[in-house]
């Protein structure tokens, strides 16, 4: 059972509108009441919460059309979060583990209906922060993966693509190709995770490194991409195209982790006579438009990860008070896979 909870607790809240790129001085850290059990709502104690991109956009000061709101100087954080119930309500109890969007602060008040428990048979709790269900309702939904395909996955070496690749292959990909722009990230990826190839070369700045080495590792073109940069890679995706590829956009890391700007935008210029010469579909993806992917995507990855079919690569952050790094720290590319910070 949980130990009652104390009068105080830290959340991390925004600061300041960073200027460019986020610094840790950009959060604050700060103590709070923790808040009183209220009905039709938990009182979650928080192990561990994720961080991740889309927060500099969130916090950038020109976010919209976002599925949540963007936040202003003295807002409170959020993001995934797996707790333990401290005070119960509907079929939640105390002691039970839960997942819901109220991460970023040791203590959550949340509505019941944004609690979901946390599936006992997990190997490891955290596993139920993972973005896995992103990478699995694309390539099932919005770019099916067949039998034989050849499968791009941008940026992948974050918390969706290192996933993304893992998830193809078992979907029946023949070859799995990544990009990261680090070499270190790309042996892991080949030697860890099952990729057959990754494209390091010209992955942030140079287009035509980047195009010259996606001919490389794709010589006869590819049939799905799974996207979450953007920019001169998504274009280049576009150059090696096979016809009838199925392209799926899931994030737009060139524009938000783009040092100039607010991470609100990523503009780019694609060639569409070659999208439609090759009958290329190109659609974005939300998981909201996807009913029942959570759920399915829950069910697959728990046996997976039992059966050792697939590996959820996580890196740790101990402790709230280095929040604040953890985000400077992802943007500027230093952790691979989903990264989390874990509460005492």
């Amino acid at each position: 059972m949980p130990s009652a909870p104390p009068a105080t607790a830290r959340e991390v809240r925004l600061a300041a509108v960073p200027d460019g790129l986020p610094v840790p001085g950009d959060l604050t850290v700060a103590e709070v009441p923790v808040p009183t059990p209220a009905p039709g709502h938990v009182l979650v104690r928080n192990r561990a919460f994720q961080v991740f991109a889309g927060l500099r956009t969130l916090i950038g000061g020109a976010a919209r059309d976002t599925p949540v709101p963007g936040l202003r100087p003295g807002d409170p954080l959020f993001g995934p979060a797996v707790g333990e119930v401290v005070a119960g309500a509907g079929t939640f109890r105390p002691g039970e583990l839960v997942t819901h969007p109220l991460g970023w602060r040791e203590y959550a008040l949340v509505p019941v209906a944004a609690c979901a428990p946390v599936d006992p048979a997990l190997p490891d709790p955290l596993a139920a922060l993972s973005s896995g269900s992103t990478a699995y309702g694309a390539l099932t939904r919005t770019a099916p993966v067949r039998a034989g395909d050849v499968v791009l996955v941008t940026g992948a070496a974050g918390g969706v693509g290192s996933l993304a690749g893992q998830i193809a292959r078992l979907l029946g990909a023949a070859r799995v190709i990544g990009t990261t722009g680090s070499p270190a990230k790309a042996a892991r990826l080949v030697e860890e995770l099952g990729f057959d190839a990754v494209v390091t070369a010209g992955t942030r700045t140079d287009p035509g490194a980047f195009a010259a080495g996606l001919a490389e590792a794709a010589p006869d073109g590819i049939d799905v991409l799974l996207d979450t940069v953007g920019g001169h890679q998504l274009a280049a995706a576009v150059e090696a195209a096979r016809v009838g590829a199925r392209f799926a956009l899931v994030g737009a890391l060139a524009g938000q982790l783009a040092a100039q700007g607010a991470g609100a935008s990523a503009p780019v210029e694609l060639d569409g006579f070659r999208l439609v010469v090759r009958g290329v579909t190109l659609t974005g993806y939300r998981g909201s438009l996807h009913p029942g992917v959570e759920e399915e995507w829950a069910g697959r990855f728990g046996g997976w990860l039992r059966s050792g079919e697939i590996r959820f690569p996580v890196t740790r952050v101990a402790g709230i008070g280095r929040a604040p790094e953890a985000l400077a720290g992802l943007v500027a590319g230093q952790y691979a896979g989903t990264v989390v910070v874990e509460l005492p």
